[in-house]
């Protein structure tokens, strides 16, 4: 599997970052590619994206969610995926967010494309859009403040 780690620095509290990337129906907004996130439950997520030139679909599960701290999710249908967010206070106006994205390139064109670092420009990109998105509104379209632990010995949903 593929990874990427990019982190951007957003003039905004830390919890005005962390509610606006809860509301994952406005990615559309500011990722590159994505068409669609429909949120299904406090832990399921569709989306439908473009991904070198081809249309795709997958189903999310997120894993776990703190506060002001990290979202973590997994792929469970679809294309293979996975990724933490978290989100680190610099001082009260101030907060650095950091995306890991794990990804599984499929097909010839993905494979290429991953090797010319296209994915890292994406995820790189993705960020720059969030910091112009929040911080040309100043406050979150919204904000979901629960919390989903993941209990390794119990069976996922």
């Amino acid at each position: 599997m593929a990874t990427v780690t990019k982190s951007i620095e957003v003039n905004v509290p830390l919890s005005t970052a962390y509610n606006q990337w809860t509301q994952f129906e406005e990615f559309p907004q500011f990722m590159e590619g994505v068409k669609e996130v429909r949120q299904i439950d406090d832990q399921h997520l569709h989306w439908r994206a473009e991904v070198g030139g081809t249309e795709q679909e997958w189903q999310a599960r997120i894993v776990e969610q703190v506060p002001d701290q990290r979202i973590a999710w997994h792929s469970v249908a679809g294309d293979e995926n996975a990724g933490v967010v978290t989100f680190h206070y610099i001082d009260e106006d101030t907060t650095r967010v950091t995306l890991q994205l794990g990804y599984e390139p499929e097909g010839l064109k993905e494979r290429i494309g991953d090797a010319l670092g296209f994915m890292e420009r994406r995820v790189q990109g993705d960020l720059e859009r969030f910091k112009d998105f929040i911080e040309r509104r100043g406050r979150e379209t919204g904000g979901w403040r629960g919390t989903i632990e993941e209990h390794p010995h119990t069976e996922p949903t």
